[in-house]
C-alpha cells in the first residue's frame, strides 16, 4: 500500500484513476493543480507522484522540475506526448517512469508498482559506510556527497548513478548496464540520458571529459571512476 498523489484536473480520469488505485489497496489523494500538488508535497509527502502534464496552471513539465526541487518522491508522468526526444526531456527533468495515453488500468498499477520497488529497494539497501575514491567521500547512511571535503548538492538519480560508479571504481561500466541497474529499466532511447547525468555529474565533481578527473569515458564501451590523484 502507498500513499499517491494524483495529480490531474480531468475529473472523468481522477475518478476512473482513483478507484483503480484504491481497489489495488493505494491511498488515493487527488489535485487538479500543480501548484495544489506542490503544496501537499510541502506538508504531507506522498511514497509516488502521478503526474499528469496537461495542468491548467502551469505546464507539466514545469511542475515535474518544481517538484523535483522540493522532493526526491518518485514520479510517474502520464503523458501524451510519445516521441523519443519527448520521453528523454521528461525522463531528464526528473520523471521517473512514465505511461502514454491511453492506458490501462493495469498497465499503470503496473509502472506505479515497479518504480515503489525501485524506489524502496534503494533505501533499503543504504546503510552504514561511507565509500572513498580519492577526493570523494560518499556518505551511504545519510546519503552525503563531499568533494575535497566541499558537500555537493546532487539529485536522488545523480547520487544513486555515482554511488554505483564508485562502488565499481577501477571498473567498466556500460551505459546499458547503468540504465538496467540504476533505472531498473532499458526502454529504447534511455541510454542517451545517461551521457547527460554523467555529463552533469562532471560539472559538479569540477570536471569536464576532455579533462576527467575522476569519471573517464572508455569509448565504445562505458564509463569508469579511477582515482588518478
Amino acid at each position: 500500500m502507498a500513499l499517491i498523489l494524483l495529480v490531474e484536473d480531468d475529473s472523468i480520469i481522477t475518478a476512473a484513476l482513483s478507484r483503480a488505485l484504491t481497489d489495488a489497496g493505494h491511498v488515493v489523494r487527488a489535485v487538479g493543480q500543480a501548484a495544489e500538488a506542490l503544496r501537499v508535497l510541502t506538508g504531507e509527502p506522498p511514497d509516488l507522484v502521478l503526474l499528469d502534464l496537461g495542468l491548467p496552471d502551469i505546464d507539466g513539465t514545469d511542475a515535474l522540475r518544481m517538484i523535483r526541487s522540493i522532493s526526491e518522491v518518485p514520479v510517474v508522468v502520464i503523458t501524451a506526448r510519445r516521441s523519443e526526444t519527448d520521453i528523454i526531456h521528461l525522463l531528464n527533468s526528473g520523471a521517473d517512469d512514465y505511461v502514454t495515453k491511453p492506458f490501462s488500468g493495469e498497465h499503470i498499477l503496473a509502472r506505479i508498482s515497479a518504480v515503489l520497488r525501485r524506489y524502496r529497494s534503494g533505501t533499503d539497501q543504504e546503510g552504514p559506510g561511507t565509500i572513498t575514491v580519492g577526493p570523494l567521500v560518499i556518505g551511504r547512511k545519510e546519503r552525503r556527497v563531499t568533494m575535497d571535503g566541499k558537500p555537493l548538492k546532487l539529485t536522488r538519480r545523480e547520487y544513486d548513478v555515482l554511488t554505483y560508479l564508485a562502488e565499481r571504481a577501477g571498473q567498466v561500466v556500460s551505459r546499458r548496464e547503468l540504465m538496467t541497474e540504476v533505472w531498473r529499466q532499458a526502454r529504447i532511447g534511455e541510454e542517451q540520458t545517461i551521457d547527460v547525468h554523467i555529463s552533469w555529474l562532471r560539472r559538479k565533481l569540477g570536471e569536464t571529459a576532455a579533462r576527467p578527473r575522476l569519471l573517464h569515458t572508455v569509448r565504445g564501451v562505458g564509463v569508469m571512476m579511477v582515482d588518478q590523484n
